[in-house]
């Protein structure tokens, strides 16, 4: 946020762009975390960890995931509004949108063999997309 603003300025952390920034990469942190935990259920639960597969199970846990999922991708368009970024930020929101799509159709409560594609992949896509999208609006005039 510091590097948007040409520099440190702590009135620019009163505005809401940077927490709604920080707020849709935390989402989109604790649905992927979710995503991975799932493959620790067993042993979470045989050590006492009360993990959120652990207590509620792997369905739950999905869920929960595609919901932190969803919440990303409004907050991610709400700082897209107010910072006024314009169509190279919505392209790379829409593609994001679809990955995170597709890595919930990978992921199954009963068959996790294709987390690592969901996990590694498909996330390092998504950081990439969004760096892209935001450098591409930045310098791109609308």
């Amino acid at each position: 946020w510091i590097a948007m603003q040409s520099g440190p300025d702590p009135a620019s952390l009163l505005q809401p762009v940077p927490w709604l920034l920080w707020l849709a990469v935390t989402a989109w942190i604790a649905g992927f975390d979710l995503l991975y935990a799932c493959q620790d259920t067993e042993f979470d639960r045989a050590a006492g960890l009360h993990s959120v597969p652990a207590r509620f199970g792997n369905a739950a846990a999905l869920r929960l995931a595609r919901v932190n999922h969803m919440v990303t991708v409004a907050l991610l368009a709400a700082t897209a509004l107010l910072a006024g970024l314009g169509w190279p930020f919505w392209l790379g929101l829409a593609a994001i949108a679809v990955l995170l799509i597709y890595e919930h159709s990978l992921v199954r409560p009963d068959d996790l063999s294709r987390l690592d594609v969901a996990f590694f992949n498909v996330n390092g896509y998504v950081s990439v997309i969004a760096f892209v999208a935001v450098l591409a609006a930045v310098l791109i005039p609308s």
